[in-house]
């Protein structure tokens, strides 16, 4: 079974930055894309970032990011650990959220526990 364990939440004024990091384990060889998502309070979950995990030399370290977040949030990936990141800057109060880590693996998506991240104005 595929474990994920987020940290690095926390609580920021706006303008501040904090970085995420979400620590895979068990069996990801299959797995291809490593993501974030957040939700807000009171919202569905969304999509936040991506970037490609597979083995491709093509594809490898292809990123993707919402429009909200361009910009000002930068996904990265350590292989060797097998752990990625979520650097977040310049964050506004509407980047208050629970933010999940996810990791897309042959057709079955896990999940980190979600990490609580609050920006005050």
């Amino acid at each position: 079974q595929v474990q994920l364990v987020e940290s690095g939440g926390g609580s920021v004024q706006a303008g501040g930055s904090l970085r995420l990091s979400c620590a895979a384990s068990g069996p990801t060889s299959r797995c291809i894309e490593r993501r974030w998502y957040r939700q807000p309070p009171g919202k569905e979950r969304e999509f936040v970032a991506s970037i490609a995990n597979s083995d491709t030399i093509d594809e490898f370290g292809r990123t993707a990011y919402v429009g909200s977040v361009k910009g000002r949030f930068i996904i990265s990936q350590d292989n060797a650990k097998n752990t990625w990141y979520l650097q977040m800057n310049s964050l506004k109060p509407e980047d208050t959220a629970v933010y999940y880590c996810s990791f897309w693996c042959g057709g079955a998506q896990y999940w980190g526990q979600g990490t609580q991240v609050t920006v005050s104005s």
